[in-house]
């Protein structure tokens, strides 16, 4: 089977999407829809689909999936119509910066039975898949303590930090959902918080943070420490460890290119990627994919609906203690 997708919101993750969905022989990108109509008309001559609206996309018979990359603020709108239309969604986290929102969101994806996927991409590189592996083969044994760090090149538009829901709800919401991943869904029983403005003034003023450390604790003390900046002058920086009782586990950052140079100056290597658009391409390839595998065997969907719900509940406690100056407790 084929599965016909249409792509809602054609900005970047847009793209990173459609190529995605157009190099995977199981898939067929066929329409695309956006507000603005030069960003539509760029996917539609590239790949060579349709234009089509969002009310043609919702009534085709052609179409089995839909894509929603559109602002946050239309997610949680997107998917209960499109799961009322009998459609699979796949939706770029997160759902809504609300948590009863997305909780009544959710609901109307059960009541219809639809499925839907939230775009934590991150499960499916497979350099973390590797140290998920190692967990799950017991190379590491018991899980003990993870560090995952995350630093963007640098900070984006101060029109996105406004509209973003600020750096836990954004950022961070990609560790949250990898430290319960990594976890293998254990609970988090506190989250404690720090955060600060180093990088530009103009984002607190915003009412943002652009550097911030969180340590999740499950109930028999289990730790996840991240570590978030939206400055790193080096490159992109995403490296995750793995402490358990019988070893660890850790995934490096990544290069273009993997080399390493050694002369009587040192040893040097290429940069990092500059962004996720290209360090993360077979992670996005993979999560396409195992959509498309869900679909098609009608296995359970992962990252759920109740996945996105999870890691923004754990973005909202994680700015409580920021505000609060303590560590705050999850029922």
């Amino acid at each position: 089977m084929t599965v016909n997708f249409a792509l809602l919101g054609a900005g970047r993750i847009g793209r990173v999407h459609a190529k995605a969905v157009t190099a995977n022989p199981d898939a067929r990108l066929v329409a695309v829809a956006d507000a603005f109509p030069a960003a539509a008309q760029s996917i539609a001559a590239q790949y060579g689909v349709e234009i089509r609206s969002i009310e043609e996309i919702e009534i085709a018979k052609d179409i089995h999936a839909v894509i929603i990359c559109t602002p946050t603020d239309t997610h949680a709108d997107l998917i209960e119509r499109f799961a009322r239309a009998g459609k699979a969604i796949f939706c770029e986290k997160p759902i809504d910066l609300d948590v009863e929102r997305v909780k009544a969101c959710i609901a109307v994806v059960k009541q219809t039975g639809a499925k839907l996927m939230v775009g934590f991409n991150r499960r499916f590189d497979p350099h973390f898949m590797a140290v998920k592996n190692a967990i799950d083969d017991g190379r590491i044994g018991k899980v003990e303590m993870i560090t995952i760090t995350s630093r963007d090149p640098g900070p984006p538009s101060m029109d996105y930090i406004g509209r973003s829901g600020g750096i836990f709800r954004d950022m961070t919401i990609h560790d949250f959902d990898m430290a319960r991943f990594l976890l293998d869904g254990e609970a988090i029983s506190s989250v404690s918080a720090h955060a600060a403005v180093l990088v530009d003034p103009a984002i607190g003023a915003a009412g943002d943070y652009d550097s911030a450390t969180v340590i999740l604790e499950t109930a028999i003390g289990r730790q996840a420490v991240i570590s978030n900046s939206r400055r790193a002058t080096y490159g992109y920086d995403q490296r995750i460890e793995v402490h358990g009782s019988k070893g660890s586990a850790s995934a490096e950052n990544q290069r273009p290119i993997s080399i390493e140079v050694a002369t009587s100056e040192g040893y040097t290597r290429p940069p990092l990627h500059d962004f996720f658009m290209t360090r993360y391409t077979d992670a996005y390839a993979n999560e396409i994919a195992g959509f498309i595998a869900a679909i098609e065997s009608g296995a359970a969907i992962s990252p759920s609906g109740e996945d996105g719900l999870h890691a923004l509940q754990l973005a909202d406690a994680a700015l409580d203690s920021v505000r609060l100056g303590k560590r705050v407790s999850l029922g």
